[in-house]
């Protein structure tokens, strides 16, 4: 697997990143709707710890995601792909960018504004990006809920595409992004056209 995106299949470290967070997204959305009706104790605290640690996590992965993404060129999309599949896969791979960075952003702010400790596995303390604030902190509580509930309607949308280009489409996009696999064909040097079949020659006529 090489290391850098090429003309079939993502690099391998796009591939970590894109599994790393989708792993981590998954699971923060799952204990996210689970941990708000747990009863208050210690249990209850480790989660929301953990939840916290996975989210800044999430946070500094998608930034060097997107560090890379400028930096190298993207794989080029299918094409039979139509024009407006392609726009549409644009709008929402930039919108789940944007939630993928509201949505951990929006929860540290929300620590903050709650004036809650922040520590990242418990390793080291996370600075606060603001001191309590009732106001900010239910604008980034309700930011934080609504970016969850668009983000999880995406990802299905991403998934269920991403299942259409494999078995619909056929076309290697899924498996281009798959670990250990390759949308590169058994032959992928450009085929050769046949030489043009010589000219018929024509009786002259009478």
């Amino acid at each position: 697997m090489a290391l850098r995106n090429d003309q079939w299949d993502w690099g391998g470290a796009m591939r970590l990143l894109h599994w790393a967070i989708a792993l981590g997204v998954i699971g923060l959305l799952a204990v996210g709707w689970w941990m708000g009706d747990l009863p208050n104790g210690p249990r209850k605290i480790e989660i929301y710890k953990l939840h916290k640690s996975v989210g800044l996590t999430v946070l500094a992965l998608m930034t060097l995601r997107i560090a890379l993404r400028l930096a190298h060129r993207r794989r080029p999309t299918p094409p039979a792909m139509p024009a407006w599949q392609q726009r549409a896969a644009d709008a929402s791979h930039l919108a789940m960018y944007l939630l993928l960075l509201a949505m951990p952003l929006s929860g540290w702010l929300y620590n903050s504004a709650s004036n809650f400790p922040l520590k990242w596995f418990e390793l080291f303390r996370v600075p606060a990006l603001s001191g309590r604030d009732e106001t900010l902190k239910a604008i980034s509580g309700a930011v934080h809920e609504y970016a969850a509930i668009a983000l999880a309607a995406l990802v299905c949308l991403h998934v269920a595409a991403a299942l259409k280009h494999h078995f619909v489409d056929r076309d290697g996009v899924l498996r281009s992004m798959l670990p250990f696999a390759s949308a590169r064909p058994a032959d992928p040097s450009p085929r050769t056209p046949d030489p043009p079949a010589p000219a018929t020659p024509q009786e002259p006529s009478p």
